[in-house]
């Protein structure tokens, strides 16, 4: 297992698990789970990253050198793992759909893709699984295969726990009109989209703080280099890229997520909080007014050295 970049040792303890997270397309790890899976490999957890399409439809028509913009990302992907200290990396091997969603992982059924996914969760005895909210984020059709694909699976699995990755709505919409104060959206961007998109505040579960492992999050990002371009506008990842650390550290710093077998509205700080009793570990859940103190609260920022390319 290697160690995530800007490695700092954990804080605090849980008994060591198996994680697994599924994403869509090479990138989506980086932008929306980098930080939990850094965070957990500097804890000691085994971290395995599932992507269920190479992206080479992505708006990056050609990789360097014209070689098949596909097999770039996948080695784009495997650096990004490197740095949050993943284990292992898994392609499933379907085609990417595009925006359209009428080809590729969006059609494939579910129940074929979801025992593929499964058979994962078998090799590696899952503890935990994340996959996407039902909107499947902002709507991409294959975020939204993800959510279902995930689901199914953790069932066929048994894979105890499946947290869906997600961002706060409001906080979401709240910074876009603040952005919009200062910055002018091309006429093809509609904000109005995102008031259905992701998962409202009232919902979220777990708001995971990882300030600490911004370093790690940061060099996943930046090792999608094929996605800083291509497109009329500024892409997400050369904006976030641009960013100082310390605004990095404060925008990027909490990572969301929603747990459907607990009651919607919790604050958990940690995707292991309220594990749920098995067999082998009959702890009861962690109270909230009993959780020991997160580190996010008491460790010092990492310093601006440590990043690449700051």
């Amino acid at each position: 297992m290697s160690r995530p970049h800007g490695y700092l040792p954990a804080l605090r303890t849980y008994p060591q698990r198996t994680c697994v997270f599924f994403h869509a397309h090479p990138d989506d790890e980086a932008l929306l789970t980098a930080g939990t899976m850094a965070r957990l490999a500097a804890e000691g957890h085994r971290v395995v990253l599932v992507v269920a399409t190479a992206g080479e439809l992505g708006l990056a028509t050609r990789g360097p050198a014209d070689r098949p913009l596909g097999e770039v990302r996948m080695e784009e992907l495997h650096a990004s793992a490197q740095a949050l200290g993943c284990a292992r990396v898994v392609l499933l091997g379907h085609e990417d759909s595009g925006l359209s969603g009428d080809r590729g992982f969006a059609r494939v059924p579910v129940e074929e893709a979801a025992e593929q996914l499964a058979s994962v969760l078998r090799q590696e005895s899952a503890d935990l699984l994340t996959s996407y909210d039902p909107a499947g984020g902002y709507g991409h059709p294959d975020h939204v295969q993800v959510h279902r694909v995930g689901r199914r699976a953790a069932s066929l699995a048994g894979t105890p726990v499946v947290l869906e990755a997600t961002v706060d709505r409001g906080l979401l919409r709240r910074a876009l009109r603040l952005v919009s104060l200062v910055h002018r959206f091309p006429a093809e961007f509609d904000v109005r989209r995102f008031d259905t998109a992701y998962t409202p505040s009232e919902e979220i579960t777990h708001r995971v703080r990882v300030g600490r492992y911004a370093a790690a999050k940061r060099a996943g990002m930046a090792a999608h280099v094929t996605q800083t371009t291509g497109g009329d506008s500024v892409r997400t990842l050369a904006a976030l890229l641009r960013l100082p650390q310390a605004v990095f550290r404060l925008a990027l710093g909490t990572e969301w997520y929603v747990r459907r077998d607990l009651p919607p509205g919790l604050r958990l700080r940690h995707p292991l909080d309220a594990w749920p009793p098995l067999a082998e570990d009959a702890r009861p859940p962690i109270q909230e007014d009993a959780r020991p103190p997160d580190p996010e609260d008491v460790r010092p920022p990492i310093p601006e050295s440590d990043v690449p390319g700051t």
